[in-house]
């Protein structure tokens, strides 16, 4: 058995591991789209590193566009096999990636004006077509099912507590009359999640695949987020009387903001301004998120026996169109805009950015992790000046961040996920999902916990199990 590393090698985007067994048999786990990579994300989303008529099977952690992303171009390409999926990663799957189908088809459109012969027009990833043929091959499994794909291959998905229908993707390999047990980890979320689940235990593995996001970093903010976002609030609406715009991906963070904001108000500490969340997809994936109750942790359901709505507070609206989302930009009164996308790379915030970025009495607040070269990630660094459509801006806006707000586990917390698994049984531990220097600090974390044999696969790099 071979194990290939396609995506999210030494980097956080690109999910695709890739299992070839003995027989031939392949096992894709996860499709995601590059993202963040700067000049090189067009190049790296082109090619897969492999032959997608080659996979017989698919497998996905979770529903964000960096683990699934360049599934409808796989299947475009050839791949004809069933993809396996819990049931709310479907549900949110299926409105992600027609959203991610209008961009590509979009922006393909956009780069096309300003090239006149047609061989060298831009083609778009995938299409709205491809989309629609991808989900008819989505098979759902339910949480702690066991489902035997084929002769040699069993499935079974743990809750790994991240964002709706996350799960850790759990293997039973039978090879050379041998049991080999492998685990993916997906991305692992919070213990203590201000909605979701902790992450649940899961059996020993003979081979593990370990998101490293935030293997260096704990987050460790001072006071409860709702408290962190209502200090934040006054500041800049109240004090200043200026615009919060807040980059957050529609699905997971915008949710968790407004489930705090929500809170605030039932408090009667909800600062009196207006609260618009632009974002189409954000209102859909809201909507998917009250479909599962059964990802709530304790705490949320005690709120929603007298909370039936925990996603709505007074001055609250989504914005649809793009005629009212130009509004925005227009009307001086304060106001908090939360946008997509999180790490600012496109989308609605870039606009709201842009409008407001040259004033000192806004304040631009991030709420999750965001790759250096992104627009989020640059601002975070403290950059004074940044590049947007197609010119330079003054970063005259304060910039903050509440990182205990990201989705993503710690160290602490990834090493608690670890925590069910005898080191010493674990033969190979591979990290994946990270940039390379906080994978080498936490590979040495590992270590010290009594995991020996810690690798840092390179793209498309293979080994042998």
């Amino acid at each position: 058995m071979k194990i290939a590393f396609h995506g999210a090698a030494r980097a956080v985007t690109g999910s695709k591991h890739l299992i070839t067994l003995n027989s031939g048999t392949q096992i894709l786990l996860d499709c995601g789209l590059f993202q963040g990579m700067g000049e090189h994300t067009d190049n790296l989303n082109e090619s897969f590193g492999f032959n997608p008529a080659d996979v017989s099977y698919m497998i996905l952690s979770h529903a964000h566009i960096d683990h699934i992303g360049l599934l409808p171009r796989l299947v475009a390409e050839g791949f004809n096999g069933k993809i396996y999926c819990t049931p709310a990663t479907m549900d949110l799957g299926r409105i992600l990636l027609m959203d991610s189908a209008k961009i590509q088809v979009q922006d393909a459109a956009y780069a096309n004006k300003k090239i006149t012969r047609v061989e060298d027009q831009e083609m778009p990833l995938y299409d709205e077509e491809d989309v629609i043929k991808t989900m008819s091959q989505f098979n759902i499994i339910d949480y702690q099912e066991e489902f035997q794909i084929d002769d040699q291959v069993s499935l079974k998905f743990t809750d790994a507590g991240h964002i709706v229908g996350s799960a850790a993707v759990h293997l039973s390999i039978q090879e050379n009359e041998k049991t080999i047990q492998l685990t993916f980890s997906g991305d692992v979320g919070r213990y203590g999640d201000l909605l979701l689940k902790s992450p649940q235990t899961f059996p020993q593995a003979d081979y593990i695949i370990m998101e490293s996001t935030y293997g260096d970093s704990l987050h460790k903010d001072i006071g409860p987020i709702a408290q962190s976002l209502k200090e934040i609030i006054l500041e800049t609406c109240i004090r200043k009387k200026g615009k919060l715009i807040i980059p957050a991906f529609s699905v997971g963070r915008t949710q968790e903001l407004l489930y705090a904001l929500n809170a605030l108000e039932l408090k009667n500490q909800l600062p009196d301004v207006q609260y618009y969340v632009d974002s189409p997809l954000s209102l859909q994936a809201t909507e998917v998120l009250k479909d599962h109750p059964e990802v709530y942790n304790n705490g949320v359901k005690e709120v929603m026996k007298t909370d039936h709505d925990i996603f709505s507070f007074k001055g609250l609206k989504f914005i649809e169109s793009v005629t009212e989302s130009k509004a925005l930009n227009a009307d001086s009164r304060p106001c908090v805009i939360i946008s997509s996308s999180g790490m600012a790379e496109g989308g609605r915030v870039r606009h709201h950015i842009r409008n407001n970025i040259g004033n000192h009495k806004n304040t631009i607040l991030m709420v999750g992790y965001a790759s250096p070269g992104s627009l989020a990630g640059q601002l975070l660094a403290g950059k004074r000046k940044v590049w947007l459509f197609g010119a330079d801006y003054d970063v005259i806006a304060e910039i903050r961040s509440i990182q205990s707000m990201s989705a993503h586990g710690d160290y602490e917390d990834l090493l608690k996920f670890l925590s069910s698994q005898n080191p010493a049984a674990v033969k190979r531990l591979f990290l994946v999902h990270g940039e390379y220097d906080v994978q080498q600090k936490f590979a040495q974390r590992l270590v010290n916990a009594g995991f020996k044999n810690v690798s840092i696969p390179e793209y498309h790099q293979e080994f042998e199990l």
